[in-house]
């Protein structure tokens, strides 16, 4: 039998995540949805018509709560008001579990808005494993961290970030989320194997994915989160889903965002592939040409579209 997560959360099935283009809809209709997941930095101060719908959607669907403010990589001190709110809005909505991203938002008090990458060294692990203690010790629950995607690494790494992930999680006694598409464009840029990144992965760690697409520009990919999720990717998912035993899918869609059915059904696909044949993989010829790419064309850092700022205007 596949290994089973651990931490004693559950396989929600198969959500989407909420957002303000799908308001009205959920106000007027209850689809059938497993379940949603939320950007936490957009409700915990809020009272205004975000909050509202999130109670409302609250009372229907379970809730998880994704972050991209905790800065879990910073060498700034950790924000204890920040940890406070989110632990706040996650009594008040009963949210199953709260995640974020392995990375580091800002330095010196300044907030970039970015998700950028650590550097992958013994003494950023020690750092790293370190914190995620102390907030789990705030928040009174297991912390879930994601893979984020990236652009360039740092010369002095010394781990592979499937290691380095690897034993962050069995060290910290924390909870994987792990994007799929975030590797597929991490592997694409960097010129790595996708399948030995998923391999080497404690699948008991992981506790939920992440699928979403993205854009090729064919020296580099970046993570915009606009469109269908790809083949390529999906084929990804069937190999480490397989090895997890099923735990909880969400489909990110956070540019040009259709209307709610046409999420749901990108995600009811995944439930599809279960026992599927699996989907043959091969990585694109292009990522051979990664070392040769101009850094400059890569433009901003921004590994994830998912920043507060982004959705409140909806």
């Amino acid at each position: 039998m596949p290994p089973q997560p651990r931490l004693g959360l559950p396989n929600l099935g198969f959500g989407v995540g909420l957002r303000g283009r799908f308001y009205d809809t959920l106000l007027r209709d209850t689809p059938p949805i497993d379940f949603f997941e939320i950007i936490s930095e957009n409700y915990m101060d809020s009272r205004g018509r975000p909050r509202h719908v999130l109670n409302a959607v609250a009372e229907r669907y379970p809730i998880v709560m994704h972050g991209v403010s905790l800065s879990i990589g910073s060498t700034d001190p950790l924000n204890r008001d920040y940890l406070r709110r989110l632990k706040t809005l996650a009594r008040e909505i009963d949210a199953v579990w709260i995640s974020d991203h392995l990375c580091w938002t800002g330095v010196a008090g300044h907030n970039s808005h970015d998700l950028l990458p650590l550097p992958l060294t013994e003494e950023s692990l020690r750092h790293v494993i370190a914190r995620i203690g102390q907030v789990q010790d705030e928040l009174e629950r297991p912390l879930v961290l994601e893979n984020p995607s990236s652009y360039m690494g740092f010369a002095e790494d010394s781990f592979t970030e499937w290691d380095f992930l690897s034993i962050l999680a069995e060290e910290a006694d924390c909870g994987l989320l792990l994007d799929v598409n975030n590797v597929f464009v991490s592997a694409y840029n960097h010129g790595f194997d996708p399948c030995t990144y998923l391999a080497r992965l404690p699948t008991e760690r992981i506790v939920q994915f992440h699928l979403a697409g993205h854009s090729n520009m064919g020296t580099h990919i970046i993570d915009t989160h606009n469109g269908p999720v790809i083949d390529e990717v999906w084929a990804l998912y069937q190999r480490i889903r397989a090895r997890t035993g099923g735990v909880a899918t969400l489909l990110e869609w956070d540019a040009d965002i259709p209307h709610l059915s046409v999420v749901h059904a990108e995600v009811q696909y995944a439930q599809t592939l279960e026992n599927a044949p699996l989907k043959p993989f091969t990585m694109p010829r292009a990522a051979a040409k990664k070392a040769t790419a101009d850094v400059a064309t890569f433009g901003p850092l921004t590994t994830q579209p998912e920043f507060a700022f982004h959705e409140t205007s909806h």
